[in-house]
């Protein structure tokens, strides 16, 4: 199934980012931690890589394109003559060039920043690096501007949508609660009535309701549909999601512990008194469940489930869809495989293979 690569929201007050560098062509083919592309916001810059390998196909960007948070930049194919779907907006022009007056010395963030408030760069001292708190400053002295017109359309970076009613659902809505970043706008799921009320949320619809509510302005929502038993359910809903045009931020709970060192991609959930070690990778979707122990240089794949309580040691590597049960044990550097199911207080010893079945309670192997 074709993967889309969505552009992520790096910035809350930006929903924009530019495209610095792109890395790929179209009908290249990658492999799952290639990078892609590099994007930069006046506040950050962030390296956006390829979540599994394929083809680039539809690559929709150039150099010095801005790109919306939610839209695709790509998508990942079996094959480089996969026809993608059509694009329902263009990409946003890089824009006139500005002339930077010579022996300025600016970093591109900050030249983001004094172009979009049309800032005189010849105003800025040439004796040093003009960095964005440089540009700030400036701008903080600067006269108010008095013919501002507010954009007709609406953006709410903070408003975000629960799909899937169920028991993850109402986790994610308590996470969300403490986490007290995000506005929960409603909940989304193809099963229950609209209007039936989830933990004081109402049910807006189902997949049809998403293409209206990102015309709205809404840009983010958290898949709460965990997909145990069948990883093809939680992948369907990512990719409603996305063709939507929403993007899934990483969520973690205040008490989870995730060391500094660690990567986290797009969509990963990491849920109450669980601890991420040093150096760990969670790919996409990852789910790491309440009191769970993913411990130094492990590697978890696309939609990785681990339960609540499991303790993974050391390098561990999971492969994507992977299912690890309530209370296992897997020691130092075993390679669970791709699709696996690991049952509830299951000990691992050794390698699993691809699509292999642990059986709960037992050591493996016997």
């Amino acid at each position: 199934m074709p993967w889309p690569i969505i552009v992520p929201l790096l910035n809350p007050n930006e929903p924009e980012a530019r495209l610095v560098a792109v890395h790929v062509a179209e009908g290249q083919r990658v492999s799952a931690g290639d990078v892609l592309c590099t994007l930069e916001t006046t506040k950050s810059t962030s390296e956006l890589v390829a979540e599994k390998t394929g083809f680039v196909v539809g690559l929709r960007f150039k150099q010095g394109d801005l790109a919306r948070a939610g839209e695709v930049l790509c998508y990942l194919a079996d094959t480089p003559d996969w026809k993608p779907p059509q694009a329902e907006s263009p990409p946003i022009k890089s824009g006139t060039q500005v002339d930077i007056p010579a022996g300025l010395r600016i970093t591109k963030p900050a030249l983001t920043l004094a172009q979009a408030h049309n800032l005189d760069l010849s105003k800025l001292p040439p004796v040093r690096m003009i960095t964005v708190s440089v540009v700030r400053g400036l701008l903080d002295k600067t006269p108010a501007r008095t013919d501002f017109v507010k954009p007709s359309g609406e953006f709410d970076p903070t408003a975000i949508l629960i799909y899937g009613g169920g028991g993850h659902g109402k986790t994610l809505i308590d996470l969300l609660r403490t986490l007290g970043t995000y506005r929960i706008a409603g909940v989304v799921d193809d099963s229950l009535p609209i209007g039936e009320i989830v933990m004081g949320f109402p049910v807006l619809g189902g997949v049809e309701v998403l293409t209206q509510l990102h015309d709205r302005g809404l840009r983010l929502a958290v898949n709460a549909v965990g997909g145990i038993g069948d990883i093809t359910i939680r992948l369907k809903v990512f990719q409603r999601i996305a063709e939507a045009g929403l993007v899934c931020p990483s969520v973690a709970h205040p008490s989870a512990v995730i060391e500094p060192s660690v990567t986290l991609a797009a969509g990963v959930q990491v849920f109450s008194h669980a601890y991420v070690g040093s150096e760990v990778s969670l790919g996409f979707g990852a789910i790491v469940n309440t009191g769970a122990v993913i411990s130094h240089d492990c590697q978890l794949g696309i939609c990785v489930n681990v339960s609540p309580g499991a303790l993974l040691a050391g390098g561990v590597w999971v492969g994507d869809g992977a299912l690890i049960g309530m209370g296992v044990t897997v020691n130092l550097g075993v390679k669970i495989g791709a699709k696996a199911r690991v049952g509830n207080g299951a000990t691992v010893k050794a390698d699993v293979e691809d699509g292999g079945v642990v059986h709960a309670g037992t050591i493996w192997p016997a």
